[in-house]
């Protein structure tokens, strides 16, 4: 394997730290900048409004830029704007910094992909991408906690400082490794266009949108929750957070080894797992010992859908993936964008944290509707005249 595919991974680990440490950091950065829990709760959905529109305007934009270039220059914008949120104390400049790192980093994604995509052989494109999608993993059980100790004993700026160091250093190792030049083959836009008008794909990108707003509803208030209402002291927060990734990352090789020969379970299963482990959550947020065994859950569940939803989209658009992966990360946002903000809706009209429980619950529910409408759209032969590329083998069985 490339050591550049290696390097991306480490990109993507930096990055996603900062996407997922503000779950442990938001009681700090709620009394440091004098705003309330769900205001700070805010600068999540925040970063996942960024990255909703970055996917797919920059997978657009780069698709004839040369790929180390347009990589070091995302990487440049968003060292910067970590910069200047941890230099400020105003909360619109923080939620403003957290827009524009997300914008780029959903673009570093976008173009880290169609970069590994052409340094390694078909047969081991599977095996590359799980390797850099596997750094947002392991900044679940690594960057989540590591982020959440910082910035509890040095503050919260100074988690701010060492993303913004890590993603420096990856620019030395993205330099180095990634090849210069511009692509050997740029894909048609109109033909992209194309295959985005395929209904299944968007009934699959609703599926991505309330699989992650399940788990995020419950994710963005996590450490608040296990304080306030579990009663969990706050020196263990960062080691329950690491049960979440450990649960992460066994979730996601669970359902990465069964994506693609039963997708559909998959995703049965998974919004099953969600739906029972967030109600669990709002029933027995109150007891510690329940919590520390449903956190790791949540994470298995939540991740464990994330293999067969992409996989799905790969297949209903082979042939010019670029824009329908693209839009696909933005659905993931969309629900990492509404979760929290509806959990600090009725966080804010007095619920509780339980509440989110409830919430992440109705999502789940909700997926588990839309899997089956896109399952029954699967076996319709009506359906699959829409795209010339929408039915493999491996989507028509259970």
């Amino acid at each position: 394997m490339p050591v550049a595919v290696y390097i991306l991974g480490l990109s993507i680990f930096a990055q996603g730290t900062s996407e997922l440490m503000l779950a442990g950091l938001l009681p700090e950065m709620a009394a440091d900048l004098g705003v309330s829990i769900p205001s700070a709760g805010l600068l999540i959905s925040a970063f996942a409004l960024g990255m909703l529109v970055g996917a797919p305007l920059l997978a657009v934009v780069t698709l004839r830029w040369p790929r180390r270039d347009a990589l070091l220059a995302f990487l440049a914008i968003f060292v910067a704007a970590h910069v200047v949120g941890a230099l400020s104390s105003d909360y619109w400049v923080i939620f403003g910094t957290r827009v524009v790192s997300a914008f780029v980093y959903a673009g570093f994604w976008a173009l880290a992909a169609a970069t590994v995509m052409s340094l390694v052989a078909p047969q081991s494109r599977g095996r590359a991408m799980s390797i850099v999608a596997g750094g947002l993993t392991i900044a679940t059980i690594i960057g989540l906690p590591a982020g959440t100790v910082i910035g509890q004993h040095l503050g919260w700026r100074a988690a701010f400082w060492a993303v913004a160091g890590l993603s420096a250093l990856t620019m030395i190792g993205v330099l180095a490794k990634v090849p210069g030049g511009r692509p050997a083959t740029v894909a048609a836009l109109r033909g992209e266009l194309r295959v985005m008008a395929n209904p299944r794909l968007w009934v699959s990108y609703g599926a991505t949108a309330l699989s992650t707003g399940s788990a995020f509803v419950t994710f963005a208030y996590l450490g608040a929750m296990l304080t306030g209402t579990t009663g969990i002291a706050v020196a263990w927060v960062p080691a329950v957070l690491g049960l979440y990734g450990v649960g992460g990352l066994i979730g996601i090789t669970i359902g990465g080894r069964f994506a693609d020969a039963h997708p559909f379970r998959t995703l049965y299963v998974g919004a099953a797992g969600m739906s029972t482990v967030a109600i669990a959550i709002a029933i027995s947020a109150h007891s510690p010992a329940a919590m520390i065994v449903l956190v790791p859950l949540l994470g298995a569940f939540g991740f464990a859908t994330n293999p067969a939803l992409n996989t799905r989209v790969f297949a209903l658009a082979d042939g010019a993936p670029t824009l329908a992966a693209a839009t696909n990360f933005s659905a993931f946002n969309v629900g990492i964008t509404v979760g929290p903000w509806l959990g600090g809706l009725a966080i804010g009209a007095g619920l509780g944290y339980a509440s989110v429980g409830s919430i992440g619950a109705a999502f789940g529910l909700a997926m588990l509707a839309t899997v089956a409408v896109s399952h029954r759209l699967e076996r319709e032969p009506s359906t699959a005249a829409v795209s010339s590329v929408a039915r493999t083998p491996e989507f028509t069985t259970l």
